[in-house]
């Protein structure tokens, strides 16, 4: 199963690079070229949330390891995070996002490929940490002003934190790390070679080219959703049913659909109350930006816990 699924992502990372050339050179050519916010909010609460909405499934085999019976501390439990991530955000906004673009680099890199890496040292852990850096760095690279104009719509005010990212990009160290990223890229390539390995250079050049040619919020969108989500939602297929992953796919989009709903309601409800004080597209892009970061992080440890608890 895990060769199959190997070729799945490959074919899967094939595709994804032909549509992000395809799209990027035919949005660069047409004129005034935009995406409404709205429609990257709508591909982000149905295909991207959809693929943490099996965390109350991933928590059910915790507590079971755990021998927790009462599941409802669960629930408590990944909603009390999520308030605490909000309200540490807007207390300190600037230490927050800091924190949560380093969490998800490391995310972002693991998760999108750790199906073809079977160790796990803390050799490799760097080595996700970095690949998935670009996430963050090509934005800031190619698109540098729109990028610091996002984070100024996500509750960022402090000066010395726009200074210290002006040096970074005036002494061309966004170029630097990118290199750095590149590197890792390299080297989970080379380590144990095999040809289906080509997914993590179709994963890197389509990352820069959409960042390249795109606005950052829309760069992300598509890969967020397209690249990020469908791979992971994919893993979750097979583990739904091994032997049928069509059959995988038909659970998964059962199971799925209650919380990531449940989830749309509730960012359309604070959408219509943020509304009333910011402008439209900034509200969007504040629960985008802030709502990933309260899902984020109780989605990653309850990841973290299984993986540390069943070894």
């Amino acid at each position: 199963m895990n060769n199959q699924i190997k070729k799945i992502n490959l074919n899967h990372s094939f595709i994804f690079f032909l549509f992000c050339n395809i799209f990027s050179i035919l949005s660069f050519k047409i004129t005034n070229f935009t995406i409404s916010s709205l429609i990257c909010l709508l591909l982000i609460l149905s295909i991207g949330v959809s693929h943490g909405s099996l965390d109350n499934l991933k928590g059910r085999k915790l507590f079971q390891i755990l021998r927790i019976d009462n599941f409802f501390i669960f629930y408590l439990s990944y909603i009390l995070i999520s308030l605490i991530v909000i309200i540490l955000w807007i207390i300190t906004p600037s230490v927050s996002l800091m924190i949560f673009l380093i969490v998800a680099s490391h995310h972002f890199g693991k998760e999108d490929t750790q199906f073809l890496i079977i160790e796990n040292s803390n050799y490799n852990q760097l080595l996700f940490f970095l690949k998935g850096s670009l996430i963050i760095l090509a934005p800031m690279y190619f698109h540098f002003d729109e990028t610091i104009s996002i984070f100024k719509l996500l509750l960022i005010e402090n000066e010395s934190f726009y200074e210290f990212l002006s040096f970074v990009e005036t002494n061309e160290i966004l170029l630097y790390c990118i290199f750095l990223s590149t590197l890792s890229n390299i080297l989970l390539f080379a380590k144990n070679f095999e040809l289906k390995k080509f997914t993590i250079f179709f994963d890197y050049f389509s990352i820069l080219i959409i960042n390249y040619y795109l606005p950052p919020l829309l760069a992300f969108t598509i890969y967020f959703c397209f690249l990020h989500s469908v791979r992971h939602s994919i893993s979750l297929m097979s583990e739904l049913d091994k032997d049928d992953l069509t059959n995988g796919l038909s659970i998964f989009i059962r199971k799925a659909l209650p919380l990531t709903i449940l989830t749309a309601i509730f960012c359309f409800l604070v959408l219509f109350l943020l509304n009333n004080t910011y402008d439209f597209d900034d509200s969007i892009l504040k629960i985008i930006f802030i709502g990933l970061a309260s899902l984020t992080f109780p989605h990653i440890l309850l990841e973290y816990l299984i993986e540390k608890n069943e070894k």
